[in-house]
């Protein structure tokens, strides 16, 4: 009963991070759309915000 680990690209990890900080739906139902937990979604959110702030401090 092994399940094997889905591995995302880095595109869509942007898309669906993206997506969530645009605001327009849940955290649930973005969960639903793309068929995954909202743990992740919300990592990647973050990752993506750190990231950006990290260039604002440099331009």
């Amino acid at each position: 009963m092994n399940k094997k680990r889905r591995n995302h690209s880095p595109e869509f990890k942007s898309k669906v991070a993206l997506t969530t900080i645009k605001g327009d739906k849940t955290l649930t139902e973005l969960s639903q759309q793309y068929g995954i937990n909202s743990n992740p979604i919300v990592k990647w959110k973050k990752q993506l915000i750190d990231i950006k702030l990290f260039w604002l401090e440099y331009i």
